[in-house]
């Protein structure tokens, strides 16, 4: 497989919080650090994992420029700027642009339920109104429709600067359709940890991940031994982590990985309401499930 423009292995950063649930601006510079000495490839700041529905425009500036500063340039960092308001995403991404990413994510507008056309000119009006990269972020779970494959693929031919997808959509098979139909160029992201192994097997590039927070340097390995073709050791290591994998989602995100964070002795603060701190009962079983696999001491 040829290098992605991104690398295989991108983690959704969480976003810190102080005590008081304000922005923990020199911890999320902090992590950004941690992240990338265990192997990011690049990081996605204020998406899903990043409780971007709780953290308002004003504030993402601050952290974008936050993380932007403590990387200084040894990664791409990929801003989430998409909404459910077309109008308020163009706005959004242009100022975003201007403070040094090197690239945009734009998720499906939730609540909205727009049909597929209306997706395809909300993409399309983001895209254009900023000279970056542009990923779609397919994620029906949370968002309640589907961007279909045809969608996909007409944005990916139509739209010079839409250059890759992040499927969280267990439908495999749909994943598939966009890497057979895709221009030359445009990638596939998993969007799910657990799905990334049989993803990359279709063709995908790689991952935006969240148990790279918790085993980076363990799951990058796992991530490489596909894109090498040593399936034999990818499969092993996809089997040892399959366990993390499956208990940082027992709850909505990120609630299980801000979690494992404090556990291992990194803390990232809680999660802004409406998500609460895990409960006694799965901080517990996180805690067995991370000695097992072996990322906590």
């Amino acid at each position: 497989m040829s290098t992605p423009r991104f690398g295989r292995m991108i983690t959704a950063m969480v976003t810190p919080f102080t005590p008081e649930l304000e922005l923990d601006l020199p911890r999320a510079a902090e992590l950004a650090i941690k992240l990338v000495e265990d192997g990011s490839d690049a990081l996605v700041v204020c998406g899903t994992t990043g409780e971007s529905p709780t953290v308002f425009y004003p504030q993402k500036i601050e952290l974008f420029k936050a993380v932007i500063e403590a990387v200084d340039g040894r990664v791409p960092i990929i801003a989430n700027a998409g909404d459910n308001c077309t109008a308020d995403s163009v706005a959004f991404a242009r100022e975003v642009s201007r403070l040094g990413v090197s690239g945009i994510m734009a998720v499906v507008p939730y609540y909205n339920k727009p049909p597929q056309e209306g997706l395809y000119l909300h993409f399309r009006s983001i895209a254009e109104a900023v000279d970056l990269p542009v990923i779609l972020y397919n994620i029906p779970g949370r968002c309640v429709i589907n961007l279909e494959p045809t969608t996909i693929l007409r944005l990916a031919h139509d739209v010079e600067n839409i250059v890759a997808c992040k499927q969280a959509n267990a439908d495999l098979s749909q994943a598939a359709t966009v890497i057979d139909g895709a221009p030359e160029g445009f990638e596939v992201l998993s969007g799910d940890d657990e799905l990334t192994l049989p993803m990359m097997g279709l063709g995908g590039a790689g991952v935006i991940s969240v148990i790279s927070h918790i085993a980076g340097k363990q799951f990058k390995e796992m991530v490489q031994a596909q894109a090498d073709g040593n399936h034999t050791r990818a499969v092993r290591l996809h089997l040892e982590l399959l366990p993390l994998m499956k208990t940082l989602f027992i709850t909505s995100n990120p609630i299980m990985v801000k979690k494992a964070l404090e556990l291992q002795g990194f803390p990232v603060g809680g999660c802004r309401l409406p998500l609460i701190e895990a409960s006694p009962e799965q901080t517990a079983e996180l805690e067995r499930v991370m000695r097992h696999v072996g990322v906590l001491n």
